[in-house]
């Protein structure tokens, strides 16, 4: 008789799990009747004319439109310069409605406005919907 090696039995097992997995995970042989479905008539409703194309073009890009410098109301702050690093340590230097200069970082409020952002060349205030964009000084 002759005498079946470890090694190759569990080599022979393997191959027969290799083979057998798949053929198990196989659909059924045979098909499940599908119940179809009709679909039922959607109404149609009346759809609204779109806007003209004009109408489009002069509304603002991103929802509220940041006011440009030469709108920015009387009571906004002045800016005086930036100083440290931008999305580090940098902070506002800002002129208040009593003439005095005060350093101020993201968040922070002066006169009502609150300090949103800095960027390279100016400061982003907001106060309540209100939003402005005040560049810094020339010169």
């Amino acid at each position: 008789m002759a005498v079946i090696r470890p090694d190759r039995l569990a080599l022979v097992a393997a191959g027969a799990l290799a083979i057998g997995f798949p053929v198990a995970l196989l659909p059924a042989w045979h098909a499940v009747p599908v119940k179809k479905q009709t679909p039922r008539p959607v109404p149609v409703a009346a759809e609204a004319a779109p806007p003209p194309l004009a109408a489009i073009y002069e509304r603002p890009l991103f929802g509220n439109a940041v006011v440009e410098a030469g709108e920015a109301p009387a009571d906004a702050p002045q800016l005086a310069g930036i100083v440290g690093r931008l999305g580090g340590d940098a902070v506002a230097l800002v002129r208040t409605s009593d003439g005095t200069t005060r350093a101020l970082r993201i968040g922070e409020s002066v006169d009502g406005w609150q300090l949103v952002s800095l960027a390279i060349d100016a400061a982003f205030f907001a106060r309540g919907t209100q939003r402005v964009r005040v560049p810094l000084p020339a010169g």
